[in-house]
């Protein structure tokens, strides 16, 4: 079955949050996703326990939090209350952080790619030990944590369930290893204003690469197929599919027409067309799992695919 999930930014208000929350629900999202920036957002895991709080059957997820913010024992810690105050209902999603200009408007230091990743393997193993109700001691080259605990426990059991996001092979390589889900955003290296990334995997064959690498990874680490999500970009209910991908080519001049038809990263045509894309992509890369940053948009999609 499909899960969908609603990405949110911000609120101007407390009470917008949980309408918008509540309205997700009833439009039949499975989960809110927060992202997590050091500019005009709100924070992700204050947020989600704001909609937890406002809904009942509506999961929350990070997707994703940028480890270089958080020590993973204190994080921990923050993601067991949420799951424990939302009786169960947390996603983790962590990636290595991208933005340089974010690190160094907070003063902290921006390391290369492998070094960031390096860090996330560390943080994701303490995680996953003090979410499973172990006593964790790591000694390595980023963290050291002796006999750490969390309290309180998380409800979910294992743990909460980890998403690992990216689009490097190093990262995409590390989430098949450790993580229940695999989140695909088709981005490469981040352009100068450092949010918005250079497409360079959204193109179908590419991502074929990258799903056919998870699933290898995973076969090697003995671990069943993870989970694969989607972030998707745009989505608009048009007649016009040509004409609507030609509107978005400018902003990704990298890619054809023919790899905007094929991409899982936009949902563009008639409710008919975007759900037959989404089940071709499931078909094709095993992508089960998407989320959106427009509900009304996608409401009539999911309307279309409940219980498929």
């Amino acid at each position: 079955m499909f899960r969908f999930g609603l990405q949110v930014f911000t609120a101007d208000s407390r009470a917008a949050l949980v309408e918008r929350a509540r309205r997700a629900e009833d439009l039949g999202f499975d989960i809110v996703h927060t992202a997590d920036h050091l500019d005009e957002l709100l924070p992700p895991l204050v947020t989600l326990a704001t909609v937890a709080a406002a809904t009942t059957t509506l999961r929350v997820g990070t997707l994703v939090l940028n480890n270089d913010l958080r020590h993973p024992v204190v994080l921990a810690r923050e993601a067991a209350a949420v799951d424990l105050l939302s009786d169960g209902r947390l996603e983790l999603g962590l990636g290595a952080g991208h933005s340089e200009p974010e690190y160094r408007s907070a003063g902290l230091p921006f390391d290369r790619p492998s070094v960031r990743i390096e860090r996330l393997a560390e943080s994701l193993a303490i995680l996953d030990g003090l979410l499973r109700g172990d006593e964790v001691t790591l000694t390595g080259a980023h963290y050291t944590v002796a006999g750490a605990r969390v309290f309180p426990r998380p409800v979910q059991t294992p743990r909460p369930p980890l998403l690992v996001g990216g689009g490097g092979r190093r990262t995409l390589a590390l989430a098949a290893r450790t993580a229940d889900v695999v989140g695909l955003t088709g981005t490469g290296p981040t352009r100068a204003d450092g949010r918005n990334h250079v497409p360079s995997h959204w193109a179908p064959a590419a991502v074929d690469a990258q799903v056919a690498h998870v699933r290898g990874e995973a076969a090697a680490a003995g671990r069943p197929r993870p989970e694969i999500h989607a972030l998707v970009q745009v989505v608009t209910i048009t007649d016009d599919r040509r004409a609507a991908l030609e509107t978005i080519r400018p902003h990704v001049p990298e890619l054809s027409l023919e790899d905007l038809e094929g991409t899982p990263y936009l949902l563009v045509g008639s409710v008919d067309a975007i759900v037959e894309q989404l089940q071709a992509a499931r078909e094709r890369w095993g992508v089960t799992y998407a989320t959106v940053r427009d509900e009304d948009a996608m409401a009539p999609v999911i309307a279309r695919l409940a219980g498929t």
